[in-house]
């Protein structure tokens, strides 16, 4: 019988979400094995036998949390119909509702800090996190923007605005607390955001 060694062990599977849980507790920048296992109920031989080593871990436990980012991305794409774009502000609306819900709080906080992680060791397993990221924001924002927008300087420069602010709340949410006053400033440019949507061009 032909073992397929691409598919992982539901003990890998099982032991990375594990030490997902245990990196949006703690973070992945002082990430230790030894505790890491203990924390998990497993052992460091085990971790490094399954993920080859701490760097493989740590790319591992990125990957799934890029998966999620990704799921929160999937709340506001379109049905697949180009004519029926949901818009900018629409697009910022959802997203934003989704980032300042209190239980998203851990995981939001664990992609800030891969974030700047990914812009101070670009060489290290955390590069290129932030740029595929911004790749990612980018790409849904633009799929929801009509056909005639999403190809033009200005809409490219629209999403990026939209991309920016809402990184830009996210930070302060996460740095003070204050759902209220980061949500009104939300809102206050999804006002712009509608009002560049229906100014002539």
């Amino acid at each position: 019988m032909t073992v397929d060694r691409t598919t992982p062990s539901a003990r890998k599977v099982e032991l990375l979400e594990a030490a997902y849980r245990y990196a949006l507790e703690h973070g992945l920048a002082h990430l230790s094995l030894r505790p890491l296992a203990a924390a998990i109920g497993s052992s460091p031989r085990v971790l490094v036998f399954l993920f080859g080593n701490k760097d493989g871990l740590t790319r591992a436990v990125l990957a799934r949390a890029r998966a999620d980012e990704l799921a929160i991305l999937n709340h506001v794409q379109t049905s697949g119909d180009p004519e029926a774009a949901i818009g900018l502000a629409t697009a910022v609306e959802r997203l934003w509702g989704w980032l300042a819900a209190a239980e998203h709080q851990q995981l939001l906080k664990l992609w800030a800090e891969t974030y700047a992680t990914s812009l101070v060791e670009p060489d290290g397993v955390w590069g290129g996190f932030a740029a595929a990221t911004v790749r990612d924001w980018l790409t849904v924002l633009a799929d929801c923007q009509p056909p005639q927008d999403r190809d033009s300087a200005d809409g490219t420069a629209r999403r990026t605005l939209a991309l920016a602010v809402l990184r830009g709340a996210l930070l302060d949410l996460l740095a003070t607390g204050d759902r209220d006053r980061v949500t009104a400033a939300v809102h206050h440019q999804l006002a712009l955001l509608q009002d560049g949507a229906a100014a002539p061009r």
